[in-house]
C-alpha cells in the first residue's frame, strides 16, 4: 500500500465504527462484516469479495494497537489539510529554513523507537517511506514484511470441547500463488528492475525548499516491473483460494477461546514469514452437563424421602455412570463431589464432577400419597423448620 493510500483510506468507515471506538467494538464490527461478506457465503459475488478484502485490510490495521496508533497519527498529521504526498497543504514554503529540508528528520526518533515492532519500523514505514531517508539502507517499500494474521471461527459440541477433537477447517484467504510462487511473473519469466527508481521503490522529488520521496508510480513501490504477469494472480504474487486444514482442538478448550496456528495466515512479502491463523472456538452447550473451570456440573432431581431417609443414586458421567451415596438427612441444594470425573486437560490438570441435589416437588398426588404425606405432617406438627424466622416474627409481634 502506498503512502497516499494510508492517508486517504478511512479504515474506521470501512468497519462502520467511530475513530474513538474501543478494541471490543472494532472486533465485533469486523467479525459481523466478515461473516456477511466471506467468499464462502457469497460465491461468485465479486463485489462482496472486494468488500471482504477491504474489511480485512481495515481490521489488520485497527485490530493491532501499534498499527492503529501509527495510522491515527498519520491521519492527524496529514489527513486534514496538512502536508501530503505530492503537495504542501498547510505547510508554508517561506519558513526561512534555507536550502532543502528533509522531513525524515521529523520521524527518525520514532522510527528507532519502533524498529522492533511487528510489521514495520515506525510511522515512516507506515507511510511507505513517504519522506526521503539519508544514509541509504533498505527502504520500507522493498523491505520484507510479515504476512497479516487471519482469524476464523469453528463450532464444536460440548463433549468435543471436554475431550478434544480434530476438525477440518475450510478457509478462503490470500495465499502465495502456486503458479508463480509469489514472483508475480508468468512461469519461465522473471520480473525486471524498475528503471525509474532503479529498484529502490522510491523516487525523490524537490519542490521549492523541500525535498521528499514517494513510492514509485511505475512499479507501485515494489522496485520491480512484471512485463508478463502470472495468469493466475495477475502479477500480485498472491491469490485468493480455498484450502482445508486439520485443526487439533485441545481437551478442555473454553468457549470463545482462540487457538493459534503459527504460519497459517496471509503470506509475507519479500521472503518474510507468513502471519498466523487464529481459530476462535464456540462450544454448543450440553443438555445435561454444565462447566465450572475444570469441573463438570450436574443437577440431579431427588425426592424428599430420598434426602430424609438416605439412598444411593446412579448419576451419569461423560463416559459411563457412577453410584453416589446420599446420607440420611441431606439438605436440598447440597453439592456432592465425584473425584476425577471432570475435565482432564493435556497438561495433566484434572477436574471433578459436582452433583447438586434438588428436591423435586410432585405437581399432583394420588389419594394414597396424599394420605401418607398428611400423616407425616400430623406426626411432625411440633417441629419448626424455620426457627430463626419464627423468633424474629415473635419479636416484632
Amino acid at each position: 500500500m502506498s503512502a497516499r493510500d494510508w492517508i486517504d483510506k478511512d479504515f474506521y468507515r470501512e468497519l462502520g465504527v467511530s475513530s474513538d471506538a474501543g478494541e471490543p467494538e472494532i472486533k465485533k464490527a469486523y467479525r459481523k462484516l466478515a461473516r456477511e461478506l466471506h467468499p464462502d457465503a457469497n460465491p461468485g459475488n465479486a463485489a462482496a469479495e472486494a468488500r471482504f478484502k477491504a474489511v480485512s485490510e481495515a481490521y489488520g490495521v485497527l485490530g493491532d494497537p501499534e498499527k492503529r496508533k501509527q495510522y491515527d497519527e498519520a491521519r492527524r498529521l496529514f489527513g486534514s489539510g496538512g502536508f501530503r504526498p505530492g503537495g504542501f497543504g498547510g505547510f508554508g514554503s517561506g519558513g526561512g529554513t534555507g536550502g532543502n529540508f528533509d522531513f525524515s528528520d521529523l520521524f527518525g526518533g520514532q522510527q528507532a523507537a519502533n524498529a522492533g515492532a511487528a510489521g514495520g519500523g515506525g510511522i515512516s514505514d507506515l507511510l511507505g517511506n513517504l519522506f526521503g531517508r539519508r544514509g541509504g539502507g533498505q527502504t520500507s517499500a522493498t523491505r520484507p514484511r510479515r504476512g497479516a494474521d487471519v482469524e476464523t471461527e469453528v463450532r464444536i459440541d460440548f463433549v468435543e470441547a471436554v475431550k478434544g477433537a480434530t476438525v477440518p477447517l475450510r478457509l478462503s484467504s490470500p495465499s502465495t500463488c502456486d503458479t508463480c510462487h509469489g514472483s508475480g511473473a508468468k512461469p519461465g519469466t522473471t520480473p525486471r528492475t524498475c528503471p525509474t527508481c532503479a529498484g529502490a521503490g522510491l523516487v525523490s522529488r524537490s519542490q521549492g525548499a523541500f525535498a521528499f520521496s514517494e513510492p514509485c508510480r511505475d512499479c507501485r513501490g515494489t522496485g520491480r516491473i512484471v512485463d508478463d504477469p502470472c495468469p493466475e494472480c495477475g502479477g500480485d504474487g498472491v491469490s485468493t483460494k480455498s484450502r482445508t486444514l486439520t485443526v487439533r482442538i485441545p481437551a478442555g478448550v473454553d468457549d470463545d477461546q482462540r487457538i493459534r496456528l503459527a504460519g497459517q495466515g496471509e503470506p509475507g512479502t519479500g521472503g518474510a514469514h507468513a502471519g498466523d491463523l487464529y481459530v476462535r472456538v464456540h462450544v454448543t452447550p450440553h443438555a445435561v452437563f454444565g462447566r465450572s473451570g475444570n469441573d463438570l456440573t450436574l443437577k440431579v432431581p431427588v425426592t424428599f424421602s430420598e434426602l430424609a431417609l438416605g439412598t444411593t443414586l446412579e448419576v451419569p458421567t461423560l463416559d459411563a455412570k457412577v453410584a453416589l451415596r446420599v446420607a440420611p438427612g441431606t439438605a436440598s441444594g447440597r453439592v456432592l463431589r465425584v473425584r476425577g470425573k471432570g475435565i482432564v486437560r493435556r497438561d495433566g490438570q484434572e477436574g471433578d464432577l459436582l452433583v447438586t441435589l434438588q428436591v423435586q416437588v410432585p405437581p399432583k398426588l394420588d389419594d394414597t400419597a396424599r394420605a401418607a404425606l398428611q400423616a407425616y405432617a400430623d406426626a411432625t406438627t411440633g417441629e419448626d423448620p424455620r426457627p430463626d424466622l419464627t423468633a424474629m416474627l415473635e419479636k416484632r409481634s
